[in-house]
């Protein structure tokens, strides 16, 4: 689904002859066909249906924040509900999360026992398909449906032809500004609830740039592309987070606390520092720089089309 996704994305806000608002209503529609698409394909199991709509979902959200200024309270009405359904939906996040990172313990040179692993892997498995269970119910399908459905209609009403991309790019900046002020001055030392934060705004702001990035092919891939890297390893230490959470005491994975401790350190560590030089090149420039070069590539654009 991620290749559709880009397939589509690709020339939304920049190809043809179609106005900005044009390349904002094409990239809602892709959102939303690919909620659809996640529901209602046979071939995914449910905590691959629960993956592709949250994702679905956290690209809805990003869009909802750039047009919070000219959609105004509708927008922020959609973002709230956004995020509603998809903590209703991430029962099973958490123990997937321990599992992701279960795996990501496998890199470290003194893994723990490969019978001990299958044990971990087993119990967290069953939590993860017992929330899931839960929580991805038929009545929270047709919760979703019915969200996407609204979608669509608010779609047709929305004025968004009407939307310049000045106004887009004051967006585009506050997201890479609360982004760039969340990156930690000691990456040791930062919590995890801060790195949370901060993965965050940086899927938000991937996800914002992806709608713009034709105008930009060469420098907006290589962007994606570092912006993805950062996502993905602060999503790793939030993976270890949640993996240590499990081994406190009374947790299911107390037993082998003193085991994995020091090998979700050793990892924690390791994606700190790719995490540190990923987000000094990403976020290099100051806010008010990147807005700049942000509008000169549009009036660039513009100027070539003309």
């Amino acid at each position: 689904m991620q290749k559709r996704q880009k397939a589509k994305m690709r020339g939304v806000a920049g190809g043809g002859d179609s106005s900005f608002g044009d390349g904002l209503a094409a990239a809602a529609r892709s959102v939303i066909s690919d909620g659809r698409q996640a529901l209602t394909d046979p071939e995914l199991s449910d905590p691959e249906t629960v993956h592709e709509v949250r994702k679905a979902l956290k690209r809805w959200r990003a869009l909802m924040r750039l047009l919070a200024r000219p959609l105004g309270e509708q927008a922020d009405q959609m973002r709230s509900e956004a995020r509603e359904l998809m903590r209703a939906i991430a029962g099973a996040r958490d123990a997937q999360s321990a599992l992701d990172a279960l795996n990501d313990l496998r890199k470290v040179d003194r893994p723990i026992s490969p019978t001990s692993i299958e044990t971990i892997r087993a119990r967290l498995t069953k939590m993860r398909d017992a929330a899931e269970a839960k929580s991805f119910t038929k009545a929270m399908r047709d919760r979703l449906s019915r969200y996407l459905d609204y979608a669509t209609l608010s779609l047709e009403r929305w004025p968004l032809k009407v939307i310049d991309f000045d106004i887009v790019t004051d967006g585009l900046t506050s997201t890479y500004r609360r982004a760039r002020q969340l990156v930690p001055d000691t990456w040791s030392d930062s919590e995890a609830e801060h790195l949370h934060d901060l993965r965050r705004r940086v899927v938000e702001h991937r996800h914002q740039m992806d709608i713009i990035e034709p105008l930009w092919p060469r420098l907006g891939k290589v962007w994606a592309e570092e912006a993805q890297r950062l996502r993905n390893q602060l999503g790793s230490c939030q993976d270890l987070a949640v993996l240590a959470e499990l081994t406190a005491p009374h947790q299911p994975l107390a037993p082998w606390r003193s085991r994995l401790a020091p090998l979700i350190s050793a990892r924690r560590d390791a994606h700190l520092k790719s995490a540190a030089r990923l987000a000094g090149r990403l976020f290099a420039e100051k806010p008010k720089a990147f807005r700049r070069r942000i509008a000169a590539l549009w009036s660039a654009r513009n100027s070539r089309k003309h």
